[in-house]
């Protein structure tokens, strides 16, 4: 059966879809089935892998207000084992639909469960707000995995991230916790960077992944052409980040040189 990710964090733009799209090709690519869920409107994990969304007839809005089966809206990919579900424009105004629904924050697992054992990893990229949408998504995953920057504005809102998993747990999933904190874009460089991680780990100890992904030119340049950066330019710093963090999920160690881990490689290739 199937783990369940819900990738959150209710601050954007700190690399939510980006590490959805990136663990799931490397997970592929290591002949695991992955299956992609897209919650956020914005849909840039559904353009992350080269999905237009103007050839999508069936979406998470979908599926989530029970217009359709969630098998029904599932679209393979060009990269080998990640399909997804992906998500339009339409996510946007589900906030409001979903509030005259019945159980309205098990909507997307119910859905999951019917597909759960067709995967080995499934991923929700959740939208950047703490809505129901969000809560659909804790509710229905085993475990979180929370993308950050090394910001002291970013534990801020953690601390807010923390307090919702806390309700979503005591009310509705019991086995809720959090996989790993990741953070994103960081430089080992700057001292309020380090200064920030060593607050978290202070906090969440055992919990933040040891893989930091730095701030990488091709990272970035991927999605503009729809392919995860291990598809993108194999060779490059980014693809080597994810490919670590992929193996620190799987449980298999991989000796970081110190360099690496200071993150220097920051604005490298």
């Amino acid at each position: 059966m199937g783990t369940i990710f819900a990738v959150a964090n209710q601050k954007g733009g700190v690399g939510k879809s980006t590490t959805v799209v990136n663990l799931a090709a490397y997970l592929g690519s290591r002949d695991y089935k992955v299956l992609c869920v897209d919650s956020d409107p914005q849909g840039n994990t559904t353009t992350g892998f080269g999905v237009k969304k103007k050839t999508v007839t069936a979406s998470t809005y979908d599926v989530l207000i029970g217009k359709t089966r969630i098998q029904d809206a599932i679209i393979h990919t060009d990269f080998k084992n990640v399909s997804i579900l992906p998500a339009t424009e339409d996510l946007a105004g589900c906030e409001i639909e979903l509030i005259n629904f019945e159980n309205r924050v098990n909507r997307l697992k119910m859905q999951l469960l019917t597909c759960k054992l067709d995967y080995d990893y499934i991923f929700i990229d959740c939208p950047p707000a703490l809505g129901t949408i969000t809560i659909n998504g804790l509710v229905a995953c085993d475990k979180i995995i929370v993308p950050m920057l090394a910001e002291f504005y970013a534990l801020e809102g953690l601390s807010q991230l923390v307090n919702t998993i806390k309700i979503v747990k005591s009310n509705y999933n019991p086995s809720l916790d959090i996989q790993g904190i990741l953070f994103t874009m960081f430089d080992g460089r700057l001292n309020v960077a380090n200064d920030v991680v060593s607050e978290v780990e202070k906090y969440f100890p055992g919990k933040v992944f040891n893989t930091k992904i730095p701030r990488n030119v091709r990272i970035s340049e991927a999605p503009s052409h729809g392919k995860p950066v291990m598809y993108y330019d194999k060779s490059s710093k980014g693809a080597e980040f994810y490919e670590l963090l992929g193996h620190e999920l799987l449980g298999e160690a991989q000796e970081l040189p110190k360099k690496k881990r200071r993150g220097i490689f920051s604005f490298s290739k």
